[in-house]
């Protein structure tokens, strides 16, 4: 939060000094500073007691000489000298703006005549510094609640707007440029929005799917009970095709169950220490065996012991399925390679086939459920093995990924990092 301390740290004192500077500049350019009056109430006092010694020592000339210069004077005071009578009329008046004096026997009246303020121009001055100090902090507290406020509003609109199925909203575009908390906010916001509407668009287009297989299964259900109706003589053909279709049906429902327990992260997995190379070795062993009946050459080039804390099931799983694909989409007489080596503290296994490939522009959309090649539509499957993988070993802190291999077939990647096994020196 240290980013976002000193942006608040620096707009506050910022507007605080920006205020004192008003307040001074203000004062200055009206000449109303908070001593002004009494400034003015001393000099008009000064005044009348020089006028007062003058008229005393010096005569009413000097008097008069003293009141002109008095008022060609910056501050200005007026000053008014005059005769009122013989001596004997003086009082004994001594305020601000009276004096009597006696020289050469008369008594000589001295009044400033210089205009009192009123009331509003006396307090003007006083409530300056006051008005001037609250117009600043409201500019600042305004200015501060807004640079608040408005993330704060966004956020709750992009907020209300998830609360109502509307997953394609953003707020990151709306923050002027921030580049504080906030922004980071934001961006973890719009990212949290993506990632759901990411799986909204899987969940829909799972359901899509999911119904589309199940349809097929269950219309050749329907028929061969169909048939049996209209011919009972075909009971056992048509209980074999209906066992078929219900074992593809188990088969259909098994791997959604997994790829959703796969993708909702469930954390309830068993952990097994296991030598990953064990594991992969025996999967490759059933494989060719398996190849033997349409002459694939399976091949595996065995790294070092791999040993991890994993869930075996699912690296089971993640292993057999691609090796599985890559013998699929091979054809007869041709050659499954498999490569497993340690990098960086990483177990990487490749596993190539020599089958049709992929197009570069699909590599990515193989790992999604229910993606097939354009050949996978005369073998059996259902598009699920590859995005079981993906979970499976993205699970472990792994990756998996694709790429157009060298004699044109498809190459998988499998990674498990060394954060997530720990390695056993030794080849085998």
């Amino acid at each position: 939060m240290r980013g976002l301390f000193w942006k608040f740290f620096t707009i506050t004192w910022l507007m605080m000094a920006a205020s004192i500077a008003g307040l001074f500049a203000i004062s200055a350019l009206l000449d109303v500073g908070p001593l002004s009056q009494d400034i003015a109430r001393q000099q008009r006092v000064f005044a009348l007691d020089v006028a007062e010694r003058l008229l005393a020592q010096e005569g009413e000339e000097a008097a008069k000489s003293f009141a002109r210069a008095a008022r060609a004077a910056p501050q200005l005071v007026e000053l008014s000298i005059s005769e009122i009578g013989p001596a004997s009329v003086c009082g004994d008046i001594d305020t601000e703006t009276m004096r009597d004096v006696v020289a050469d026997g008369r008594c000589i009246r001295v009044t400033s005549t210089t205009p009192e303020p009123g009331i509003v121009a006396g307090t003007w001055p006083k409530l300056v510094p006051w008005l001037s100090a609250l117009i600043a902090s409201a500019v600042s507290a305004f200015w501060l609640a807004r640079y608040l406020i408005r993330p704060v509003a966004y956020l709750r609109h992009g907020l209300s707007a998830l609360a109502h199925g509307r997953f394609d909203v953003r707020i990151g575009d709306k923050m002027d440029g921030r580049k504080d908390e906030v922004m980071a906010l934001a961006h973890d916001f719009d990212a949290s929005a993506a990632r759901l509407q990411e799986l909204q668009e899987v969940q829909q287009r799972l359901f899509h799917d999911v119904s589309h297989e199940l349809r097929s299964p269950l219309s050749r259900l329907q028929a061969a009970t169909g048939v049996l109706r209209q011919n009972p003589s075909k009971l056992e053909a048509m209980m074999d095709r209906m066992d078929r279709e219900i074992e593809r049906i188990d088969g259909l429902v098994g791997e959604i169950l997994t790829l959703a327990r796969l993708t909702a992260g469930s954390g309830d997995r068993a952990v097994q220490t296991l030598d990953l190379m064990d594991l992969l070795n025996e999967i490759v062993e059933d494989a060719t065996f398996e190849a033997q009946a349409r002459g694939i050459a399976v091949s595996h080039d065995r790294a070092a012991a791999f040993v991890a804390e994993v869930d075996g099931e699912l690296i089971y799983r993640a292993f057999e399925n691609v090796i599985r694909n890559a013998m699929k989409y091979s054809p007869d007489n041709s050659r499954v390679s498999i490569c497993s080596q340690i990098v960086d503290g990483t177990l990487r296994v490749t596993v190539t086939d020599e089958g049709p490939g992929v197009p570069v522009s699909e590599l990515e959309r193989i790992f999604q459920p229910f993606s097939r090649g354009t050949d996978a539509a005369a073998l059996n499957g259902f598009g699920l093995g590859l995005a079981i993988t993906r979970q499976a070993i993205e699970q472990h802190g792994g990756r998996v990924t694709a790429s157009t291999a060298a004699r044109g077939g498809l190459a998988v990647t499998l990674e498990i990092p060394q954060a997530t096994a720990h390695k056993r020196g030794g080849a085998t």
